[in-house]
């Protein structure tokens, strides 16, 4: 399939939103919802980096605008439309090409977010997929990672570690675990969430590279401590042990929602309608960093504290 090829399937069978201008044009244009302040996200995704190269094009292409719109849910947005850059290398044929824009209309279709335009460049060593993600949240509701004050309440979402087994299993290092393996493949950025923790939650970021590595980012950009206690930590599966808790809450692609929020928010309540668990993980105090307790004891931090990228 040559790229021109390529791109007119993506257009006449992704493109049906007026911004898009069925791809005839250079850019997109987007009336957006008056009054609302707009946010932007890009994040790619490289064959044997963030997916793996036998990984279904279809679950690629849905990972691909999950991870992007999991961003706009740490910010309390709403997600309106994307644009695609994908640079493909010989591996990436027609039959994969036409599995990733069936994948991809689905995953469109389901987030209820549209197609606006984009590019793509083929002859690569390796496929280096980008997409950039255009939302819009209401004035003075936008989340960050600065915000966070001693007092605070530390949540997150869902459960932990999942996609670190998932992708155990994607190698063949475990045994076959449907669930797990959608983990890793077909990512729930938690947009329901998100929406109702703006304005209520005191700070906020996804959980992409691994709990512990992530909430040390929030600590830092808050100039505060997270203090974590891992026995509350929510987990899918029991754990073996201490060194198999550290293992989950350093794995990343969760892409779950790390919060916190004044300890008077009655956050279960606030959470109710998105239908997302959350569960409080720890608290805010004065000082840096994260720091780990079980049962009562204080654990030393691992050496890795999740995914950097090098």
């Amino acid at each position: 399939m040559a790229e021109r090829d390529f791109i007119a399937r993506l257009a006449a069978t992704l493109a049906t939103s007026p911004a898009a201008r069925a791809f005839a044009d250079d850019a997109a244009v987007w009336t957006p919802p008056l009054g609302r302040n707009l946010v932007f996200t890009h994040d790619v995704l490289a064959a044997g980096v963030h997916y793996l190269p036998d990984d279904p094009p279809s679950d690629v292409a849905w990972k691909l605008l999950a991870v992007n719109l999991s961003d706009l849910a740490a910010m309390a947005a709403t997600p309106a439309g994307v644009l695609l850059g994908l640079g493909l290398s010989a591996a990436e044929d027609a039959a994969w090409r036409d599995a990733f824009i069936a994948g991809l209309a689905r995953a469109l279709a389901h987030f209820g977010v549209e197609l606006w335009g984009g590019d793509t460049v083929s002859g690569l060593g390796q496929a280096v997929l980008g997409l950039t993600a255009i939302g819009w949240v209401e004035p003075g509701r936008a989340l960050g990672r600065k915000g966070a004050q001693p007092g605070d309440a530390v949540w997150v979402s869902g459960t932990i570690g999942d996609a670190g087994l998932g992708l155990a299993v994607a190698k063949g290092d475990a045994p076959f675990d449907k669930p797990l393996l959608n983990r890793f493949r077909r990512p729930t950025p938690r947009l329901a969430l998100g929406a109702v923790l703006g304005g209520h939650a005191s700070a906020g970021m996804d959980v992409s590279d691994g709990l512990l590595i992530d909430a040390d980012r929030l600590a830092a950009a808050s100039g505060v401590a997270l203090h974590i206690d891992l026995a509350q930590v929510p987990l899918s599966r029991p754990a073996a042990g201490l060194e198999d808790v550290l293992a989950r809450t350093t794995a990343g692609d969760d892409y779950e929602l790390l919060f916190t929020a004044p300890a008077d928010v009655d956050v279960a309540a606030l959470a109710a309608p998105s239908r997302t668990p959350v569960t409080r993980i720890g608290r805010v105090t004065a000082g840096s960093g994260v720091m780990l307790s079980l049962a009562g004891q204080p654990v030393p931090l691992p050496a890795r504290l999740g995914w950097e990228h090098g």
